[in-house]
């Protein structure tokens, strides 16, 4: 038995996505192509970024959004439109709508960040918060499009979305006419599949490579089965590629035109979003940020040049204060450490000059004097210092022995 996607499926063409493109003149913006020294250096090649972060609503999700509700019957718009989103399908679908003249209704999930729900609200979306997590909130859309006659505006599974998205890879072409490899972020499938089917039918010698958060990489298992496959629980700061399941019409494109779907970790994803903003000056949620950790991962591994693609910037301050913390850590910039000093005025002073000589930061310190396994005139010490990476943590523990300190932890 075959497990491979129907191919009575819709599917999209480039002349879909040229349709596309010329819908949205003067809707979504020919977003910039800024180089990466940085990632140059450690590719070996030029890389530079596609900056959809930039795009109106702040991610790429505007595109089909736009082409998929332009495109209803009249009676279909009469009916208003309805969605399910975390953050930036919500944003893309409210501001499309207004533009169109349509009334959107968007389900949030109750946690959703809250600058998200104001931005959707003031593109214009009535928004109603259900559920503590998307799935719960996909399904109360659905039930309210059944009761309402509302139309249900897919994140992904639609061709009009994918043509839509695809609209990215005809700028990327047009910007890097030299382009090699193409690096970009893969969740439900929207945006790979249309994007692949431009660049892979004007330019077949260009590698298309797509990135999951390895908490949530259902297309490699769904690849490997020939058909798309569910994963329990996907886990991932990743939000805007967190999805358990392909979606039936872009699976079918990727499993023939990618080449190739890779994965990468948490700390990756830290280690990029830290990149981008510190090098590039780019805000980059972790969605958008996941090619760049794909480079910086495995260099060596992409044939330049090479275009990331940075495919949203809405990241939650307080989220981003998290995953910089976690990034820098992951880095080698923070350093946490436990030692055990005798109790007694000045030794904590003592200590602390011994980190001020090696330019150790100190963040925040912990005392514990109640420790059954502490001496009677012993205190444990915690501490968390900012360093300068790897080389200067091992500076600052150096000088720790040197001045006669034992690291317990």
């Amino acid at each position: 038995m075959s497990y491979r996607t129907p191919h009575s499926l819709p599917t999209v063409t480039l002349d879909d996505v040229r349709g596309a493109q010329k819908m949205l003149s003067g809707v979504s913006r020919v977003t910039a192509m800024e180089g990466s020294r940085h990632l140059s250096q450690l590719v070996g090649a030029p890389v530079h970024f596609k900056c959809e972060n930039l795009q109106r609503t702040g991610s790429f999700k505007l595109r089909g959004a736009y082409v998929r509700i332009a495109g209803l019957l009249p009676e279909e718009r009469a009916a208003g439109v309805v969605a399910a989103s975390a953050g930036n399908h919500a944003q893309g679908v409210a501001l499309a709508s207004s533009l169109l003249g349509v009334r959107s209704t968007v389900f949030m999930p109750v946690g959703a960040p809250l600058p998200k729900v104001a931005a959707t609200r003031e593109y214009g979306a009535e928004v109603r918060l259900h559920g503590q997590v998307v799935d719960e909130t996909l399904a109360a859309a659905q039930e309210y499009a059944h009761e309402t006659g509302a139309v249900f505006i897919h994140p992904f599974d639609h061709p009009d979305i994918i043509a839509g998205q695809g609209t990215v890879g005809l700028e990327i072409l047009e910007q890097c006419p030299e382009l090699r490899t193409l690096v970009l972020g893969v969740g439900g499938g929207g945006l790979a599949a249309g994007i692949a089917v431009a660049v892979k039918t004007l330019r077949p010698d260009v590698k298309v490579i797509g990135v999951q958060a390895a908490g949530s990489a259902a297309y490699p298992p769904s690849l490997a089965a020939g058909h798309p496959v569910s994963i329990e629980n996907p886990a991932t700061m990743a939000d805007g590629i967190k999805v358990g399941r392909p979606g039936d019409v872009p699976f079918r494109i990727i499993e023939d035109l990618l080449d190739d779907v890779v994965t990468v970790s948490e700390d990756e994803l830290s280690s990029a979003l830290l990149l981008c903003l510190e090098r590039a000056k780019m805000v980059v949620e972790p969605a958008g940020a996941s090619p760049v950790a794909a480079l910086l991962s495995r260099p060596r591994d992409f044939e330049g040049p090479v275009v990331a693609l940075l495919s949203g910037g809405n990241v939650d301050p307080l989220l981003m204060q998290r995953i910089l913390r976690h990034g820098m850590a992951a880095a080698g910039r923070y350093l946490s450490l436990r030692l055990r000093l005798t109790d007694r005025p000045g030794a904590l002073a003592t200590l602390l000059g011994v980190l001020s000589v090696v330019d150790a930061n100190v963040l925040d310190v912990g005392h514990v004097r109640t420790d059954p396994r502490l001496g009677l005139t012993e205190v444990e010490v915690e501490l968390h210092l900012e360093t300068k990476g790897p080389a200067h943590c091992a500076e600052v523990g150096a000088a720790l022995r040197e001045a006669g300190y034992t690291v317990i932890g």
